[in-house]
This record gives C-alpha cells, sequence and structure tokens, in this order.
C-alpha cells in the first residue's frame, strides 16, 4: 500500500488472517545472528520498514547475508558475521553512519554498538525519531568517560570509545530497549557486569523476550528478579536456526476486531508465548469475552463487554487498538500507566483520543492514559494516522464499526511494522479505495 490515504466503506469482516512474525523478536534474532561468527538461520521474517532498518544497521557491523529464500511474504536468511571471529580486532574499522530510520528498537538496541568499532559511530534517524529521549545511555557515557556529541540530545550523535565491563544503574521506567541494548554488549567484554534496575521495571515481556533470544545465541544472563541482571564476560554469540513467533501486537487488532463484532480467526499464534502484548487475550477476557485456541487458530467469543481498568505499563502498544475496543464496551473504561505513549512514533494518547473522538468516541485524556465512556457505534469521518503504523490500523479496525465512510490519511505507516495489513484487512471482506 503506496497511497497515503484510504477510504473504507464499513462492513462486517470474515474470515482467517496469518498473523505476521513478531517484529520486537525479528529485530533481537536478526541483532543476535549478526554478532555471530558461526552462520545463523532465522525463519519467518517480513521485511517490515523497522526491520530493513535493523538488517542495514547490522550490515555496517559487519553482518552478511548469506542467502534469502522468499515464500509467499516470508523471508528466511542465513546470516553471519565473520568479523565477530576474532575480537582482539574491532570490526569496524572507519567512520560509519547508522541510519535507524524512524525504528525506535534499531536505534536503542544498536546504539551500545559503538563498542565494536575503533573510529566515530553516528546515529541518524528520521520523523520523531530523531526527537525521542536517549538520556539514560547519555548518562551512562558522562559517567564512563566515553566521548560523544549530540545537539541539545537529539540525533545525530556521534559516539567514539569503547564500553567498560561494571555495574550500570539504569532506569525501569523509561524504556525497556535501553536495557535490552545494554545486554546485547555487555557479555562480549572481558569482566563480568551487572545492570542494576533504580526504579519498578515497565515492559518486563521486553526484557523476557531479550533473554529467550540470547538463550538461543547460547548468551547467558542471570535474571534477579527483574531488580538487576548479573551478565558474564568473554561470552560469544552462537549461530543457531531460530524460527520468529507470531506478532501478539500485530495479532491484538484482529482480534479486538472479532471481539466488537466482527468473524475473525488467526493462525501463525503460539499460545504459550513471552510477548507482553500476549496480555490482549487477559483485556479481552477482563471484559467479558472468551480467547480460545484449537486447531493452531486464535478464535473470540463475545456475548457482551464491559468496561474495565486496564493497567498499559507492561503492554503500552496495545493501548490504541484498546481504545476502540474500549469504546464498544458497557459503561466506563480506564487505561492507567500509560505516559510512554506520549514519546512514540507519536504522541499516541492525544493521537488516538483526538482521531476516535472525531469518530464519535467519548475519550478523555489524562496524564498517563484515557477515560473511555463506550458507545453503541462510530460514525463516519475523515481521520489521520499521525504517521503512526498502530494509530492507522487502530482507525481502520474502528471502522468496521462504524455508520459511515472512514477515509484515514497517512494509511502507509502501517508499512513500518506490517506492511500487508491492508491486503489482510482486504482479504477477510473490507472494502478499501485508494
Amino acid at each position: 500500500m503506496k497511497s497515503a490515504k484510504v477510504t473504507i466503506q464499513p462492513k462486517t469482516i470474515s474470515g482467517i488472517v496469518t498473523v505476521p512474525p513478531s517484529k520486537s523478536i525479528s529485530h533481537r534474532a536478526v541483532i543476535c545472528a549478526g554478532l555471530s561468527a558461526r552462520q545463523s538461520t532465522i525463519k519467518n521474517l517480513i521485511y517490515s520498514d523497522d526491520i530493513k532498518a535493523s538488517l542495514q544497521a547490522m550490515s555496517q557491523f559487519g553482518m552478511t547475508i548469506e542467502s534469502e529464500t522468499q515464500k509467499n511474504d516470508r523471508y528466511t536468511l542465513a546470516l553471519v558475521n565473520h568479523k565477530m571471529a576474532a575480537l582482539s580486532q574491532k570490526p569496524v574499522q572507519s567512520p560509519i553512519t547508522i541510519d535507524c530510520h524512524e525504528s525506535g528498537s534499531t536505534i536503542r538496541f544498536l546504539m551500545p554498538f559503538f563498542h565494536l568499532s575503533s573510529e566515530a559511530v553516528t546515529f541518524i534517524g528520521r520523523g520523531r525519531l530523531a526527537e525521542r529521549p536517549y538520556t539514560t545511555f547519555y548518562r551512562l557515557f558522562d559517567e564512563r568517560g566515553i566521548v560523544y556529541e549530540t545537539t541539545n540530545g537529539i540525533l545525530p550523535t556521534t559516539i567514539k570509545g569503547a564500553l567498560k565491563a561494571g555495574r550500570y544503574a539504569v532506569e525501569g521506567n523509561v524504556s525497556s530497549q535501553f536495557i535490552t541494548g545494554l545486554m546485547f554488549m555487555l557479555p562480549l567484554l572481558d569482566g563480568d557486569s551487572v545492570i542494576e534496575i533504580t526504579t519498578q521495571l515497565e515492559s518486563k515481556g521486553y526484557i523476557d523476550l531479550t533473554l529467550e533470544a540470547l538463550r538461543a545465541f547460547g548468551i547467558i544472563i542471570e535474571n534477579k528478579d527483574y531488580e538487576a541482571f548479573v551478565i558474564p564476560g568473554g561470552q560469544s554469540y552462537k549461530g543457531c536456526e531460530f524460527t520468529v513467533d507470531g506478532d501478539y501486537s500485530q495479532a491484538a487488532f484482529w482480534l479486538v476486531a472479532a471481539a466488537i463484532g466482527n468473524e475473525v480467526e488467526l493462525d501463525g499464534m503460539k499460545w504459550e508465548s513471552l510477548q507482553g502484548d500476549r496480555a490482549i487475550i487477559d483485556i479481552i477476557e477482563a471484559m467479558g469475552g472468551k480467547v480460545t485456541f484449537e486447531n493452531q487458530r486464535l478464535t473470540v467469543t463475545v456475548n457482551k463487554l464491559n468496561g474495565v481498568v486496564i493497567d498499559a505499563s507492561q503492554c503500552p502498544d496495545l493501548v490504541p487498538v484498546v481504545a476502540v475496543l474500549c469504546s464498544m464496551c458497557k459503561g466506563e473504561s480506564r487505561i492507567i500507566n500509560a505516559e510512554r505513549l506520549r514519546i512514540k512514533e507519536s504522541d499516541r494518547l492525544k493521537a488516538i483520543s483526538t482521531e476516535l473522538n472525531k469518530m464519535g468516541a467519548k475519550i478523555e485524556e489524562t496524564p498517563d492514559g484515557l477515560i473511555i465512556q463506550g458507545i453503541d457505534s462510530f460514525k463516519g469521518a475523515a481521520v489521520e494516522s499521525w504517521n503512526d503504523h498502530r494509530i492507522a490500523m487502530a482507525l481502520a479496525i474502528a471502522s468496521t464499526r462504524s455508520t459511515g465512510d472512514v477515509i484515514i490519511d497517512g494509511a502507509s505507516a502501517v508499512n513500518k511494522s506490517y506492511p500487508m495489513f491492508w491486503e489482510d484487512f482486504k482479504k477477510v471482506g473490507g472494502v478499501v479505495y485508494e
């Protein structure tokens, strides 16, 4: 979908959707493979904009794609980094610029990778990525005398130096991505390290995904009840065969579609998953629905949905589509502990409340969340994606319960994470005009 604007004719959708692979797990698998001197095979990848950013970035740190096979929109890649065989010499020997595009995962995961270069590494980004906060890393660099240049804390940022083993104190309520970035690099150092979490850790599920990926590639980190992570030094990444699970953050759009009156079933999911966004199942069931997993498919049955209080601290990416779900519930719902959404691809609290209110929703912003009154249906309106993939997809799901056409400006934002979203939407009966 290249069009910046689509018109959706309201219609109940029905059918089976094969959920795309987890973007969160894909990033981690590509990065781990790109740090291994032995070849890895990564299965079930899609080339979303964010994953392409990580692949391109890792290639600048020495990773090569040995082979690529494709089946429909899914790819299997053989990846290796021959330069990691002997770290007595840095894999990168000249200045490089890493373009992270609009991928927050790419930049926060890879910013510590300056350690792999003997020369300066410059990180750049586009859109709101350039303005998002990186003060957690800057503070750590200051504490360790690592030289970096930035303009008032925003991108571009240029870093030169080497990490040293030791204790790293990191806030747990800013972004778990900073912690993951350190976890990728600290095992390669000569000495042992500890990451101490100085505030309550949010998004624990994402740390679990990191630890699971690291284990698959031979890296061991001891989890001290999410208050500290003990990291032995002198480790090395070992290539393996890795299959990426279906993405619960993307499945959430279709599960909500099913919960609000559509007949959608999901293929390609793993029931027992560490993904934090699997919380969408708990949310639907807390509201009165039932999610079942039979014959490798997820289905939703609902009699009546009631408003609830949702703590989004561990699953912030669900909030845009959960706001759609709450609007179709009876009574009042509250979404709390979601203040970090204000520094995502858009200010997601403002974006989703503004756009759904144009469609007749009754949503009030709070500093850290939303108060949502249930309505019977949405109405047709011209709305905007705010160049945010999750806003665009949430508005598309809302259109299935609209009384009139929904025009979404910025519909191509879905390419960031789910480039085949509109194709899948049409496959289950959605009527979309570019």
